[in-house]
């Protein structure tokens, strides 16, 4: 019997989700799956916008208001916020950290966890961070000698990450499927408003996102594409795939 699909986002910030994945997160809750979401961080190292929308003291309590309002944009329904410090993630006690993301991966059971590549995508010392707790965790949830003995293990069949083409310059390339690194293209064009609504809901970050996304001559097109890297997972057929849940088992 298929199940629902299950796509666990795991990142370090809130606006993680809106930069990497708001698309393919609205695309896949619109035909029945169900998006959770793990934050590792409250953002509060980040800027207030600009103009201000806060005082730097209220920028934690505001980034949880913005990550939950651009959650339920993009259908994504069990959000967990996590209170490790911004810019210091890489600090966390590994353990700790694995165990809790092992709790999460265990409770929601995801058929795809999506995350950054090793690199952090940016190189932000935090994605970095964040990518290598969530490969230990989705490694260690299916092993029952680890973490959170309370839930039954869980087999993660599909890792993503992001790929080596940064979010904002998918167009760059006059064909992606020539590039490195990209396993997967989803095409987002039908839930574009949705992304711009998420990313805007972000107002204390708007500095960034404009300059990543709203600033581009081509941001329509930008806006429309995804596209992500796998680090496993059942072997593609084809490269890139349209879809991150091909050839996974929805019975499991």
């Amino acid at each position: 019997m298929l199940s629902k699909p299950r796509i666990l986002l795991v990142f370090a910030h809130p606006d993680d989700e809106a930069f990497v994945s708001a698309g393919t997160a609205r695309r896949y809750f619109e035909n029945g799956a169900e998006i959770s979401l793990v934050t590792a961080t409250k953002g509060e190292a980040g800027r207030v916008g600009s103009p201000p929308a806060c005082k730097k003291s209220e920028l934690a309590n505001w980034r949880r208001t913005e990550l939950l309002k651009s959650a339920d944009i993009l259908g994504i329904s069990n959000v967990h916020l996590l209170d490790y410090k911004d810019g210091q993630l890489a600090e966390a006690s590994k353990n700790k950290i694995r165990d809790e993301l092992v709790g999460f991966i265990r409770l929601h059971r995801p058929h795809v966890v999506l995350t950054f590549d090793p690199s952090g995508m940016t190189e932000h010392p935090d994605h970095v961070a964040i990518a290598s707790f969530t490969m230990d965790a989705v490694v260690a949830a299916a092993d029952h000698r680890l973490g959170c003995k309370d839930l039954s293990a869980c087999r993660v069949q599909r890792l993503l990450w992001t790929s080596l083409v940064q979010p904002w310059d998918v167009t760059r390339s006059p064909n992606l499927s020539n590039e490195a690194g990209v396993d997967f293209v989803i095409d987002v064009t039908q839930y574009k408003e949705k992304k711009v609504e998420a990313l805007r809901a972000h107002r204390t970050q708007n500095i960034s996102i404009d300059r990543c996304f709203f600033s581009k001559a081509d941001v329509d097109r930008i806006l429309s594409i995804e596209a992500f890297r796998q680090a496993w997972g059942p072997r593609l057929r084809k490269t890139p795939s349209d879809d991150v849940l091909i050839d996974i088992n929805l019975s499991e």
